[in-house]
């Protein structure tokens, strides 16, 4: 249309009156996609939508417990750590104070092997006592899951 001719359409109503002023589109429908689908169908859909959604919140509840459990192990066992650390310090600077004392090699060389002895024992009982802590943390923070995880799957099966 020339500027001219949209003056003249614009002026004139009745040749307005041809004119589309929307976009006529064919409705597009999506052939198969629906086939089979009964309202039996979307009911058992819905219903193990609402059984996933229920399993979810409980598989969750499950985690969050399973965590907490692991924080409270994490805590004791740095804890303990930190304590030995602390006692271990403690005894290496009892051994430099008794070691400035002496006053023969034999001396220091005796000392030297009684405080070896002394810390690798001590080192073995910390070890232990760690080990015991840690295999409780893990098997606190795996109970949870283990229990919850088997209920949660025989509910939604």
């Amino acid at each position: 249309m020339s500027k001219a001719n949209t003056n003249e359409a614009n002026a004139n109503t009745k040749a307005n009156a041809d004119v589309k002023r929307s976009l006529e589109l064919p409705f597009f429908t999506s052939p198969g996609i629906l086939n089979g689908v009964t309202e039996q169908s979307m009911a058992r859909a819905k219903e193990n939508y609402e059984k996933l959604k229920i399993a979810s919140g409980e598989i969750t509840d499950v985690l969050r417990e399973s965590y907490s459990s692991n924080a409270k192990g994490t805590a004791e066992y740095a804890t303990k750590f930190i304590e030995f650390s602390g006692a271990n310090a403690s005894s290496a600077f009892d051994f430099l104070s008794h070691l400035m004392g002496t006053k023969s090699a034999s001396e220091v060389l005796q000392l030297s092997i009684t405080h070896g002895r002394k810390t690798v024992e001590a080192t073995a009982a910390q070890n232990r006592e760690l080990w015991d802590i840690a295999r409780k943390a893990a098997t606190e923070t795996a109970e949870p899951i283990k229990n919850g995880f088997a209920g949660v799957l025989q509910r939604v099966s």
